[in-house]
């Protein structure tokens, strides 16, 4: 997957909204929004971290000699 392509972009906005109704719905503290908001933003960011790492090896054409 092409990071931050149309497809990319469309799971980052599935997951955000998916961890931000977790957070929000399931959450009795004054400061509800805010937790939710960030979590669901922490998720977001993991992601494309991820993602990162994963395609960074992807299309290596030099994998190391010795590799077991």
């Amino acid at each position: 997957m092409k990071l931050f392509g149309k497809n990319h972009l469309i799971i980052l906005a599935i997951t955000f909204v998916i961890l931000f109704l977790m957070n929000y719905i399931g959450n009795d503290a004054p400061d509800k929004l805010q937790r939710a908001v960030m979590t669901a933003f922490a998720g977001v960011v993991g992601l494309t971290i991820g993602l990162f790492i994963l395609n960074k090896g992807k299309n290596d054409k030099n994998p190391p000699q010795d590799f077991d």
